[in-house]
């Protein structure tokens, strides 16, 4: 009888788990639950590693249902081979019901408070955990800081040209562990370095720069250090002292029954597998995850000759993955990614989340550079033409492909971190990014960093609020310095005009931009930035900073509508094959450096005749017309043109104006919505150009100027043309920005007129900036 018993329970119990064989089962976890339960809803497991433990065993479709609460992982809830499951079997994790399911990379403490003096709290810290952020009652405080944490403060919440200043260093004991942050010096994202100490003369150690491709060294006033003890002035900062293991904490109340959480975890959930063996079909769904250890310092590997390295993991980390899904899940106080797909990843999706409050980038797509052929990996590097591998496309699949990122809502990303986007992609593959609202970035809202491999779709998104804290930059940005591009101008020219295929062996498949709406106050609307090429891009609303193209090849811009701005092509080759047409811009072009448009630039609405005849004197937009686009109504962001407007006669055709951004009723309610535009007039005006010394100069003013020379900031004295029989001939080009003559710093064309015509005979050093780098030359008169 005993016996029978027993294969009755066994018998049952394989039932139960198996399913029927292609039935679902139904697992439940519980925070009140416990292991050794079998993990009914009346009898639930108490962890996730259990549940994962008893599916992975389970044959048939398998939904982990978790209940209401908050579970504190120790580490990261891996899935591997072992968990792939088959087509209609998947694997789901997912919140009960509408109950708040809170996954934590934070670990409690409960520490014995001692008050000090003047609110400030010690306590003396067990075991030694990870101190990288700290948590009270759920809301992060500031470490110790100067200068101070101000919300006000554009940059990094408050920055000071003597943040390291040999007058402030010299008040800190030790500052080993502490944190110096800074932007780029062109603004170009951001560097971060450890303080590792002093040497004998005071100066500080340092560790770290290695966060931004571009390494020409960081702002001189947009900087600030945290993590010093002496800094610990103002309520709610803390300092952990690792070497004693004391808390001291300057809190405005008793802390008596206070929560205190530190983030211990890098990644909350992995799926671990390869492309040989990729992990399928698993779901995480409904989950709130909060609390990861910020990664800065683990921002290491270039992403080729893109401005970003990167670092590869995030909350939620896949490598090796396909058909898995995140949906309706929320992200929030995550310090660094929130989800990152890194090399192999096919048909996986991220839809219906909320990513709020990251320390770095929203969603990332990251391939292998060894599927890269020919890859190079910073700025000035590039491969010899006569070494070049010219096979056209990857040379592995170990990349991200055939992904969705779809009706999420991006939003304050970047906390720590400005070198980021809201989605990134790089060697990457038919990636689709729709309907997502996007805002409030330091930098880019959407970033592509190379053409490699292109096939992405980018459409029915809503971007406004980015280039928050950085510059010369869009709300969608891209750079196309694949394995044709060269740093040189001539040396590209030369390399395409041999080679006319080139700049499409790597973005394969054109990436298609459509029916989006964007606004940067910053930066561009659309930047296509150095060499970006094969790209099709129409039905948008560009709302504030319009729309840019710098070299490249095969673009083509149609039925765009550009408002209180234009087009703004940047330093073009012969034979680029561009095409900008059927579009209405608001004011004339910027052109730099534009001598050959391309295949074709007509059939555009300009606002008034000055614009037009701007556009034709430079041979372009023969059959364009002059005349206001009249559109429907502008007041509420429809700018639909009405059944009598001259758009029509250029080809331009009406589009949605109701579908951009995220589709969700709650996801709706809560997001941002982005602030129109107020039309200005058409007056048209041209900036000053002097004609002097056979040179024609002006004063650098435009971001537009900024971005074709790479300069940081608009000051100087900007060369446009330089004649043959010129003085200056021999010293000077095109692109070509004076800084300095003799000690006289040049900030205007009055000041370069005032002091030449004060040297006397002989030789005078000249400061330029030429290649995105100052260059000194000896000018003799």
């Amino acid at each position: 009888m005993k016996t029978q018993l027993i294969i009755f329970l066994w018998v049952a119990t394989s039932f139960f788990l198996c399913g029927h064989a292609h039935g679902q089962v139904d697992l439940f976890v519980a925070a009140q639950g416990n292991d050794n339960n079998r993990g009914t809803k009346e009898k639930p497991f108490a962890t996730l590693q259990k549940a994962k433990a008893v599916a992975r065993e389970t044959a048939g479709k398998v939904t982990v249902y978790v209940r209401e609460g908050t579970y504190y992982l120790n580490e990261p809830l891996v899935f591997t081979l072992l968990d792939s499951r088959e087509d209609g079997e998947e694997m789901v994790f997912k919140a009960y019901g509408h109950e708040r399911v809170t996954i934590s990379g934070a670990k409690v403490l409960l520490p014995k408070w001692h008050v000090l003096k003047n609110g400030l709290h010690m306590a003396s810290i067990p075991d030694d955990p990870v101190f990288d952020q700290l948590f009270v009652d759920g809301r992060q405080q500031p470490m110790a800081r100067y200068p101070n944490f101000n919300p006000l403060r554009r940059h990094y919440n408050g920055t000071s040209a003597d943040a390291i200043s040999k007058t402030r260093t010299e008040r800190w004991k030790d500052p080993s562990g502490a944190y110096l942050h800074a932007l780029h010096g062109s603004e170009w994202g951001d560097f971060h370095f450890l303080i590792t100490g002093k040497d004998s003369t005071g100066k500080l150690l340092l560790e770290g720069g290695f966060q931004n491709n571009r390494r020409t060294g960081m702002h001189t006033q947009y900087r600030f250090v945290e993590n010093v003890r002496e800094e610990l002035d103002t309520l709610g900062e803390w300092y952990y002292s690792k070497q004693d293991r004391k808390l001291y904490y300057l809190a405005a109340n008793n802390l008596r029954g206070a929560k205190i959480e530190s983030p211990q975890l890098r990644q909350l959930f992995e799926f671990r597998g390869s492309q040989a063996s990729p992990v399928r079909n698993i779901t995480l769904e409904g989950l709130t995850l909060v609390h990861t250890l910020r990664t800065f310092m683990e921002t290491k590997e270039p992403l080729l000759r893109s401005d970003w390295t990167i670092y590869r993991g995030g909350a939620v980390l896949m490598e090796g993955a396909e058909q898995c899904i995140i949906k309706n899940c929320t992200f929030d106080a995550i310090g660094g990614n929130a989800v990152f797909f890194s090399n192999y990843n096919r048909d996986n999706q991220v839809v219906g989340c909320e990513i709020v409050n990251i320390g770095a980038s929203g969603v990332c797509f990251v391939g292998d550079p060894g599927a890269v052929r020919s890859p190079s990996f910073e700025y000035n590097q590039f491969v010899p033409l006569n070494a070049m591998d010219i096979v056209p496309g990857p040379k592995t699949g170990n990349y991200p492909a055939r992904c969705l990122v779809y009706d999420n809502l991006i939003h304050d990303v970047g906390l720590v971190e400005k070198q980021v986007a809201g989605v990134q992609i790089s060697m990457a593959q038919d990636i689709t990014v729709s309907h997502n609202t996007i805002y409030n970035m330091p930098r880019a809202g959407i970033n592509v960093s190379e053409g490699t491999w292109g096939g992405h779709i980018f459409e029915y998104n809503d971007v406004f609020n980015t280039v928050l804290e950085t510059g010369d930059h869009g709300s969608f940005n891209s750079w196309g310095r694949d394995r044709y591009w060269h740093p040189n101008y001539d040396s590209m020219k030369s390399r395409v005009m041999a080679l006319p295929g080139l700049p499409l062996l790597d973005v394969v498949n054109p990436i298609v931009i459509r029916n989006n709406r964007f606004r940067c106050d910053h930066g561009w609307d659309i930047d296509l930035d150095d060499g970006s090429s094969n790209y099709h891009i129409y039905n948008n609303v560009c709302l504030n900073g319009g729309l840019k193209l710098r070299e490249g090849f095969y673009r083509v811009v149609e039925n765009n509508i550009i408002i209180n701005n234009s087009f703004h092509p940047h330093v073009w080759f012969a034979n680029s094959h561009d095409i900008f047409r059927h579009n209405i811009v608001t004011r004339h072009y910027f052109p730099i450096r534009v001598s050959n448009w391309g295949d074709q630039v007509d059939y555009n609405l300009f606002p008034d005749s000055l614009a037009l005849a701007q556009a034709r004197s430079g041979g372009t937009d023969l059959h364009s017309k002059a005349a206001m686009p009249d559109f429907v109504n502008p007041i509420e962001g429809d700018y639909a043109v009405a059944e009598n407007s001259a758009a029509y006669a250029i080809g331009f055709r009406n589009f949605a104006m109701d579908s951009f951004g995220v589709l969700s009723p709650s996801l709706k309610a809560r997001a941002l919505k982005v602030q129109l535009p107020v039309i200005l007039d058409n007056t048209e005006s041209r900036e000053h150009r002097y004609a002097w010394m056979g040179m024609s100069i002006k004063n650098l003013t435009t971001l537009g100027e900024r971005s074709a020379t790479g300069m940081a900031t608009e000051a100087g004295v900007y060369v446009l043309e330089v004649e043959t029989w010129s003085f200056w001939s021999k010293y000077l080009r095109p692109n070509d920005v004076i800084l300095a003559l003799g000690d006289t710093t040049i900030k205007t064309v009055e000041d370069l007129e005032r002091s030449f015509g004060a040297l006397s005979s002989g030789e005078v050093a000249m400061t330029v900036f030429r290649s995105q780098a100052a260059l000194k030359l000896i000018v003799r008169r």
